[in-house]
């Protein structure tokens, strides 16, 4: 039949465009199907191919046609990328890539992009994985919340042949996608020549940091003459400087609750200057975060095939990705102590747009008193997290019947370390909500002998976070003739494992920042770029993470003193087991083609963490009795789903395709919401809880495109989607009084101090705190479309364009986070003899996101653009040189509260450039 013809065209192609960008991309002939991972397209039936034509592929225009070929032949929605893509289209990693893709989006928030969205969705309800499975992941900052999002910086852009987005399920795909399911698939040893060698070498280079890192990879690839028994092996080293620069503030106050407390405040609500309900910035703080991202990782594929009819595929992978990071911030902080306060400026929108604050300076003092207070925070965090994975797959092929079986097991693991000195300053200072703040005296407070902890040493947390994915699939295929392809059956097993334990070491000596070690003054490049104050631009700082971490440890007898409550708050587990079994209907003729099916799954959750009653947590001590239903418990849950799938296909003409699909999806939240845990944080009062007793979400989806193949390389293609979520979970805030985890810990007494006096805090410790928790929020509705368009002009230009509508509420009206409600890239290119280049404009509109911190209210980013851009040149068939120049706008990345007046924070990243030496024999 015509559909699986054209299907087994497209694999060719989508294949020699693989073998092309690996060895030479000189023409290669058709020889025959390339071999299809079980979790990707269904088989073609060979026996009815025939009448191939020969297929020539290299460069630019040849990954984009076998990208546009495996959309064509598709009977779901689908949109693929190749190898090419992702080396010739400006990406440093796979979700850059990911966003030359209608409907698809990324958060910038750091500069490695983790958090992709697809059709307006939550990163977190996306599916993705690699050659058909799970891998296992860790995070990777200490006190992140986890996610159900991929990492794709995990994995180095030079491991990937291809991928597909699938935007409306098929039942044979695995459950856990609202969004799309993505499915990426490595080079295997029996699709490209043997002895195929290449790889890479280069350096990476941020204008901001104004330094360089190395980069290499090198893939070989070696099989038998009978093309019976292959194994390929791809290594990568990669380093990278993220530095983010800016601004951040910790919600705000309204001038009422500050009013008693200052006189000027008050005086200023009398005279009309100000109002009661005009909101203060709770701390304008200077941040800088900086990381050098330090990535090995190793994949492998054995190919075993006996014979035609039996075939096997050993995949291995190891990835050792060093994230340490620093995150140095200055808080002069106005409302810590209100007395001090000298002016408060009014600006538009009810918001307290500067200020002054009074203060006087100590030299050497671990125990400074003053009007005027900043503290200056530095965060050193060790982040190691090794990743290991085994799968296992095979198929047998009958007479016309095929069964295909997969197994195998992925772990992560970070033993995440954060040591935290809070040094203080208490000299005055002037701030703005625009500019940041300002010091008084310059000569304090660039002295770093007027710098010291001020009676708390700090403290290191010791948070070991691992992850396991264990997964089995078996699916039979029966071909038929006629109007009925095959049928499709199968069965599936996956368990996720995830758990968090986490130590806080208390007890180290107080000390001078001569003491800690001095790191000279800061120069912060992005602040200037931001247009901010001088102090902000140029402040002290310490000497760097090993100083943090030996000032801390040179503390005699340090490592003794455990605090119980964050062990409490911050320890949990979690286990998700699926059962799920599919049956599947492909038919096709010449003019229609689809399929029709249901997937049952059954779900088990078990979630384990620390409950505490009240006098234990007050007491924080270990050694307290606690009454029945408190101490480790363990809650579970089950659930039961079916979920129909149903996608057509009509070519219209022979250039002209028209699709629909109708399904039934279901996702889960992150696994740390599903555990009952409590991480606070108790300076600001802000904490996450989790929730063991949230269900799935479940939603109804419409999915339709139409799309005019107008010349081999060109194509017009217009989508829309509807998702009707039935149970989407959103975070509650509430208020809950709880025992303050740090009342007890030795330093702490001048930020209770501060905690009582503000009345957020008894005497004894009991404060309330900004809880926000995951509930069932009810329905929520998506809707929107996607406008594509890609086409190859003469003299070896070309252009690909796309825009994306999404428009999305809950019931209540609230937004949906992370949904952009317009996006668009326009990514023109040229490729002629040895030169090629690309670029590549996106843009998307505001949106929701989470919080920073603990609890931290979620807040709207501002519009985002970016440019990047790549050239190549061609030296011979066998060298090449690329340069990828990222974010060359240096963006600000800009997050709000309410109205964009309310600034949280604002960053820079800097741009970026790859130069890269190319080599493939």
């Amino acid at each position: 039949m015509s559909h699986r013809k054209t299907l087994l065209a497209a694999s060719i192609i989508a294949g020699l465009c693989l073998s092309g960008s690996l060895y030479a991309q000189t023409a290669a002939p058709a020889t025959g199907p390339a071999p299809q991972s079980q979790s990707s397209d269904q088989a073609p039936d060979q026996s009815k191919a025939k009448d191939l034509e020969t297929v020539t592929v290299t460069g630019i225009r040849a990954s984009l046609q076998a990208s546009m070929d495996t959309k064509r032949n598709a009977d779901a929605i689908v949109d693929a990328i190749t190898s090419e893509d992702i080396g010739k289209f400006p990406a440093s990693n796979v979700a850059e890539a990911l966003a030359q893709i209608p409907g698809v989006t990324l958060d910038r928030q750091l500069g490695a992009t983790q958090r992709v969205s697809i059709n307006g969705m939550d990163p977190s309800l996306n599916l993705t994985l690699l050659d058909g499975h799970p891998v296992a992941q860790a995070v990777w900052l200490y006190d992140d919340a986890p996610n159900r999002g991929f990492n794709y910086s995990l994995l180095a852009p030079e491991v990937i042949g291809r991928l597909e987005i699938y935007k409306s399920p098929e039942a044979r795909l695995p459950e856990g996608a609202l969004g799309g399911t993505i499915i990426m698939h490595t080079v295997k040893p029996l699709d490209v020549p043997s002895n195929t060698v290449s790889g890479s070498f280069g350096v990476n280079y941020n204008d901001m940091v104004k330094d360089s890192r190395p980069s290499g990879s090198l893939f070989y690839s070696w099989h038998n003459d009978d093309k019976t028994f292959g194994v390929d092996v791809s290594a990568q080293h990669y380093e990278q400087f993220q530095n983010r620069q800016g601004l951040e503030n910790y919600g705000y106050t309204p001038v009422s609750g500050i009013v008693s407390k200052s006189p000027v405040a008050a005086a200023e609500v009398a005279a009309g200057k100000i109002k009661l309900s005009d909101q203060i910035p709770n701390q304008i703080s200077v941040s800088n975060f900086q990381q050098t991202e330090k990535r090995d990782s190793v994949t492998s594929n054995v190919q075993w095939k006996p014979t035609e009819a039996l075939s096997f595929n050993l995949g291995l992978m190891y990835a050792r990705d060093n994230l340490s990071n620093l995150n140095q911030s200055l808080y002069p902080w106005a409302l810590h102590n209100p007395a001090g306060i000298t002016s408060l400026n009014e600006g538009p929108n009810g918001i307290i747009t500067s200020g002054s604050q009074v203060g006087t300076p100590c030299k050497n003092n671990l125990n400074c008193v003053s009007t005027a207070d900043t503290y200056a925070d530095n965060n050193a965090r060790k982040s190691v997290i090794t990743t290991k994975g085994v799968d296992l797959s095979g198929e047998y092929k009958g007479d016309g019947w095929r069964l295909d079986g997969q197994a195998g097991v992925s772990t992560s693991r970070n033993p995440m370390q954060a040591a935290v000195k809070e040094i203080y300053y208490g000299g005055g200072f002037n701030w703005s909500i625009n500019q940041g703040p300002q010091y008084t005296d310059p000569s304090t407070a660039n002295d770093p002998s007027y710098w010291a902890d001020n009676g708390w040493g700090g403290n290191i947390g010791k948070e070991l976070y691992k992850a396991k994915d264990t997964y089995g699939q078996l699916d039979f295929t029966k071909d038929f003739d006629g109007f009925l392809n095959n049928i499709q059956a199968g069965v599936r097993y996956a368990k996720h494992w995830e758990s968090q334990t986490l130590n806080v070491y208390t007890g180290p000596q107080a000390l001078t920042l001569d003491q800690i070690g001095f790191g000279g003054l800061s120069d912060l490049n992005g602040a200037k770029s931001l247009g901010l104050s001088q102090t902000a631009i140029q402040h002290v700082q310490t000497a760097g993470a090993n100083a943090i971490f030996n000032a801390i440890n040179s503390t005699p007898g340090f490592g003794s003193t455990q605090d119980p409550n964050s062990y409490w708050d911050n320890t949990w587990a979690t286990t998700q087991e699926n059962e799920a079994a599919y049956l599947q209907a492909n038919f096709g003729t010449d003019n229609v083609h689809g399929n029709l099916g249901v997937r049952y799954v059954h779900t088990k959750n078990v979630s384990s963490g620390w409950v505490i009653p009240a006098p234990c947590a007050a007491a924080d001590v270990w050694n307290c009795d606690f009454p029945s239903g408190f101490g480790y418990i363990t809650q579970d849950s089950t659930h039961n789903n079916w979920l129909p799938s149903f996608n057509i296909a009509w070519n219209l003409t022979p250039d002209v395709i028209l699709r629909g699909a109708g399904s039934e999806t279901l996702s889960y939240a992150p696994y740390n919401q599903m555990a009952p845990y409590f991480a606070a944080n108790d300076t600001v009062l802000t904490a996450a809880a989790g929730n063991p007793n949230i269900k799935p979400y479940r939603s109804v989806n419409f999915d339709g495109s139409a799309e005019w193949y107008f010349n081999p390389e060109s194509m017009v293609a217009v989508s829309f989607f509807y998702k009707h979520v039935l149970n989407y979970i959103v975070n509650a805030a509430t208020t809950e009084e709880r025992q303050n985890g740090s009342w007890t810990q030795p330093g702490f007494a001048n930020n209770a101090a501060a905690l009582v006096a503000s009345g957020a805090c008894t005497t004894t410790g009991l404060c309330s705190y900004d809880v926000t928790a995951p509930v069932d929020g009810g329905s929520a509705k998506v809707k929107g479309g996607t406008i594509s368009y890609q086409q190859a002009y003469g003299y070896g230009f070309g252009l690909r364009a796309n825009y994306t509508y999404s428009d999305a509420s809950t019931k209540t009206g609230g937004a949906l986070p992370y949904n952009s409600k317009n996006s668009y890239t326009v990514a023109p290119y040229y490729e002629q003899g040895p030169y090629s280049a690309s670029l590549a404009y996106t843009y998307r509109s505001s949106y929701l996101a989470g919080g920073y911190v603990a609890g931290a209210p979620s807040t709207y980013i501002d519009g985002f653009k970016e440019l990047d851009a790549t050239l190549g040149y061609e030296i011979n068939k066998n060298f090449s040189l690329s340069l990828n120049m990222l974010n060359l706008l240096n963006s600000k990345y800009y997050a709000y509260l309410g109205s964009k007046t309310q600034m949280s924070s604002e960053y820079v990243t800097g741009r970026q450039y790859m130069l890269k030496a190319n080599f493939k024999f």
